[in-house]
C-alpha cells in the first residue's frame, strides 16, 4: 500500500521530488493580450490554460512546448523564452513537473483541434475563474517576466497548499 502523499508543500523534500510525468506550458504574450485554449480533453478538461502537454521521452522541454502548441492550435510560436517551472502534486500520487514558456508570436494561422479552442484575451481580463486555481499565484510573474517556481498540492482539482518563489 503507497505511502499517504502529504497535504502542505513544506512536508515534501522537493529536491528529492520526482515527478510521475513533465510537461510544457506555452503562452503568446503581446502587449495587450494572451492566446489561451479552452481545454477539451485530458488533465484540466473544461478549463482554460495554455497550450501544452507531457513531454515525450528524448525530448526537451522547448520542443515539446513547440510541438504541442503546433498540434494543439495549429500554429509554431516565435521568440520563446523560457518563463518559470510548477511542481504539482495530487493526493493521489500523481506528481507532474511543468516548465512554462512564453512567446512574442507566431506562424500560422490558429485553428481548433480535438485538445484545444484557441482564444484571445485582454491583459487585464484573464478568466482566473475558469483556471486552474494556481493560475493566479504564478501568472502575474509569467507577465512580468520574473522568473518563478511554484509548488502545489492538489486533490483534484482543489488547491491545498501552494509556495511560489520569484
Amino acid at each position: 500500500m503507497p505511502l499517504p502523499v502529504p497535504t502542505t508543500v513544506d512536508a515534501i523534500d522537493w529536491a528529492q521530488w520526482s515527478p510521475t510525468e513533465d510537461a510544457t506550458l506555452l503562452f503568446v504574450i503581446n502587449d495587450s493580450s494572451i492566446l489561451l485554449i479552452h481545454k477539451l480533453r485530458g488533465l484540466g478538461k473544461g478549463k482554460i490554460n495554455g497550450p501544452g502537454g507531457r513531454t515525450e521521452p528524448g525530448e526537451t522541454a522547448h520542443h515539446c512546448a513547440v510541438r504541442e502548441t503546433q498540434e494543439e492550435i495549429g500554429v509554431t510560436p516565435t521568440g520563446i523564452t523560457f518563463a518559470g517551472t510548477l511542481h504539482f502534486q495530487f493526493l493521489d500520487g500523481y506528481g507532474l513537473r511543468g516548465a512554462v514558456f512564453r512567446a512574442t508570436g507566431y506562424e500560422g494561422e490558429l485553428s481548433e483541434s480535438d485538445e484545444a479552442i484557441p482564444e484571445w484575451f485582454a491583459l487585464d481580463a484573464i478568466p482566473y475563474e475558469r483556471m486552474w486555481a494556481d493560475d493566479p499565484l504564478w501568472f502575474p510573474h509569467l507577465l512580468n517576466h520574473r522568473p518563478f517556481e511554484g509548488y502545489f498540492i492538489f486533490d483534484d482539482d482543489v488547491m491545498l497548499d501552494h509556495h511560489v518563489t520569484v
